[in-house]
Protein backbone atom coordinates (compact mmCIF):
# COMPACT_ATOMS: atom_id res chain seq x y z
CA UNK A 1 0.00 0.00 0.00
CA UNK A 2 1.15 3.29 -1.00
CA UNK A 3 1.58 5.93 1.66
CA UNK A 4 0.44 9.34 0.24
CA UNK A 5 2.19 12.58 1.41
CA UNK A 6 0.31 14.58 4.31
CA UNK A 7 -1.97 16.90 2.71
CA UNK A 8 -0.66 19.26 5.44
CA UNK A 9 2.90 18.71 5.10
CA UNK A 10 2.74 19.62 1.19
CA UNK A 11 0.19 22.62 1.79
CA UNK A 12 2.71 24.06 4.25
CA UNK A 13 5.72 23.72 2.40
CA UNK A 14 4.30 25.53 -0.60
CA UNK A 15 3.25 28.44 1.21
CA UNK A 16 5.52 31.24 0.32
CA UNK A 17 7.36 28.56 -1.44
CA UNK A 18 10.64 29.68 -2.64
CA UNK A 19 14.09 28.07 -3.76
CA UNK A 20 17.64 29.57 -4.21
CA UNK A 21 19.38 27.78 -7.19
CA UNK A 22 23.01 28.57 -7.06
CA UNK A 23 24.27 27.83 -11.19
CA UNK A 24 26.20 29.18 -13.18
CA UNK A 25 25.86 27.29 -16.76
CA UNK A 26 23.18 28.93 -18.79
CA UNK A 27 22.08 25.85 -20.33
CA UNK A 28 21.84 24.36 -17.05
CA UNK A 29 19.77 26.58 -15.96
CA UNK A 30 17.72 26.24 -18.77
CA UNK A 31 16.94 23.24 -18.76
CA UNK A 32 16.10 23.64 -14.69
CA UNK A 33 13.51 26.62 -15.28
CA UNK A 34 11.69 24.09 -17.80
CA UNK A 35 11.76 21.22 -15.34
CA UNK A 36 10.68 23.08 -12.29
CA UNK A 37 7.87 24.98 -13.93
CA UNK A 38 6.75 21.68 -15.13
CA UNK A 39 7.06 20.03 -12.00
CA UNK A 40 7.46 22.21 -9.05
CA UNK A 41 4.99 25.38 -10.83
CA UNK A 42 4.02 26.41 -7.15
CA UNK A 43 7.95 27.22 -6.36
CA UNK A 44 9.56 30.79 -7.05
CA UNK A 45 12.91 29.81 -8.31
CA UNK A 46 16.19 32.50 -7.57
CA UNK A 47 19.31 31.92 -9.62
CA UNK A 48 22.36 33.29 -8.81
CA UNK A 49 24.80 32.45 -11.33
CA UNK A 50 28.01 32.90 -8.64
CA UNK A 51 28.76 32.01 -5.35
CA UNK A 52 28.67 36.11 -4.62
CA UNK A 53 25.52 37.12 -6.08
CA UNK A 54 24.14 33.96 -3.80
CA UNK A 55 25.38 35.06 -0.13
CA UNK A 56 24.60 38.75 -1.66
CA UNK A 57 20.96 37.37 -2.07
CA UNK A 58 21.22 35.47 1.42
CA UNK A 59 22.41 38.94 3.34
CA UNK A 60 19.12 40.90 1.92
CA UNK A 61 17.29 38.09 2.53
CA UNK A 62 18.77 37.66 6.57
CA UNK A 63 15.61 40.34 7.57
CA UNK A 64 12.74 39.89 5.43
CA UNK A 65 12.08 36.38 6.21
CA UNK A 66 9.24 36.36 3.63
CA UNK A 67 12.03 36.11 1.12
CA UNK A 68 13.97 33.39 2.61
CA UNK A 69 14.00 30.26 0.41
CA UNK A 70 12.59 26.79 1.98
CA UNK A 71 15.25 25.09 0.61
CA UNK A 72 18.57 25.88 -1.58
CA UNK A 73 19.99 23.68 -4.79
CA UNK A 74 24.11 24.04 -5.27
CA UNK A 75 25.85 23.25 -8.15
CA UNK A 76 29.29 21.94 -6.16
CA UNK A 77 30.82 23.72 -9.04
CA UNK A 78 30.12 27.06 -9.64
CA UNK A 79 32.61 27.41 -11.69
CA UNK A 80 35.39 25.47 -9.68
CA UNK A 81 34.19 22.73 -7.07
CA UNK A 82 36.50 24.85 -4.40
CA UNK A 83 33.94 27.80 -5.21
CA UNK A 84 31.30 25.58 -4.32
CA UNK A 85 32.66 24.44 -0.94
CA UNK A 86 33.56 27.87 0.17
CA UNK A 87 29.99 28.64 -0.75
CA UNK A 88 28.89 25.64 1.21
CA UNK A 89 31.15 26.31 4.40
CA UNK A 90 29.79 30.58 4.02
CA UNK A 91 25.96 29.70 4.05
CA UNK A 92 26.49 27.02 6.87
CA UNK A 93 28.64 29.86 8.79
CA UNK A 94 25.58 32.55 8.55
CA UNK A 95 22.71 33.35 11.28
CA UNK A 96 20.16 31.12 11.57
CA UNK A 97 18.28 30.58 10.37
CA UNK A 98 19.66 31.09 7.06
CA UNK A 99 22.32 28.48 8.11
CA UNK A 100 19.56 25.93 8.39
CA UNK A 101 18.07 26.38 5.29
CA UNK A 102 18.40 22.57 3.71
CA UNK A 103 20.87 22.70 1.32
CA UNK A 104 20.80 20.12 -1.84
CA UNK A 105 24.37 19.79 -3.71
CA UNK A 106 23.63 18.84 -7.32
CA UNK A 107 26.63 18.17 -9.58
CA UNK A 108 27.50 16.19 -12.54
CA UNK A 109 30.21 14.74 -10.09
CA UNK A 110 29.67 11.02 -8.48
CA UNK A 111 32.87 11.30 -7.08
CA UNK A 112 33.18 9.33 -3.54
CA UNK A 113 35.34 12.05 -1.94
CA UNK A 114 33.26 14.92 -3.72
CA UNK A 115 29.57 12.96 -2.15
CA UNK A 116 31.74 12.33 1.23
CA UNK A 117 32.61 15.89 2.07
CA UNK A 118 29.54 16.96 1.22
CA UNK A 119 27.87 15.41 4.36
CA UNK A 120 30.68 16.35 6.59
CA UNK A 121 30.17 19.93 5.78
CA UNK A 122 26.29 19.76 6.66
CA UNK A 123 24.77 19.41 3.33
CA UNK A 124 21.16 17.21 3.78
CA UNK A 125 21.57 16.07 0.52
CA UNK A 126 24.00 15.01 -2.86
CA UNK A 127 21.89 14.67 -6.49
CA UNK A 128 24.14 13.51 -9.57
CA UNK A 129 22.72 15.72 -12.03
CA UNK A 130 21.26 14.16 -15.07
CA UNK A 131 23.24 13.38 -18.09
CA UNK A 132 19.84 14.00 -20.72
CA UNK A 133 17.46 16.38 -21.39
CA UNK A 134 14.67 14.03 -20.66
CA UNK A 135 16.03 12.85 -17.28
CA UNK A 136 15.70 16.75 -16.02
CA UNK A 137 11.80 15.99 -15.78
CA UNK A 138 12.20 12.90 -13.70
CA UNK A 139 14.94 14.68 -11.29
CA UNK A 140 12.47 17.35 -10.41
CA UNK A 141 9.48 14.84 -9.79
CA UNK A 142 11.31 12.87 -7.24
CA UNK A 143 12.57 16.56 -5.53
CA UNK A 144 9.43 17.77 -5.20
CA UNK A 145 7.64 14.37 -4.42
CA UNK A 146 10.76 14.20 -1.39
CA UNK A 147 11.54 17.61 -0.28
CA UNK A 148 8.05 19.15 -0.76
CA UNK A 149 5.58 16.56 -0.57
CA UNK A 150 6.94 14.78 2.14
CA UNK A 151 9.72 16.15 4.15
CA UNK A 152 8.37 18.92 6.43
CA UNK A 153 10.67 21.90 5.43
CA UNK A 154 10.93 24.94 8.03
CA UNK A 155 8.56 27.91 7.81
CA UNK A 156 9.98 31.10 6.25
CA UNK A 157 11.95 32.55 8.90
CA UNK A 158 11.75 30.00 11.05
CA UNK A 159 9.34 32.36 13.48
CA UNK A 160 6.78 30.38 15.45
Amino acid sequence: MKNKPSSSTSKANFSQAKVLIVEDNPDQWFLIQHAMQQCLGEVTPHRAETTQQALDLLNQWQYAEWEQPKLILLDLYVPRNSDGWQLLESIKAMPAPLSHIPIVMFSSSSDRSDIVKGYELGISSYLVKPSKVEDWLNFFQRLRLFWWETATLPRSGFSF
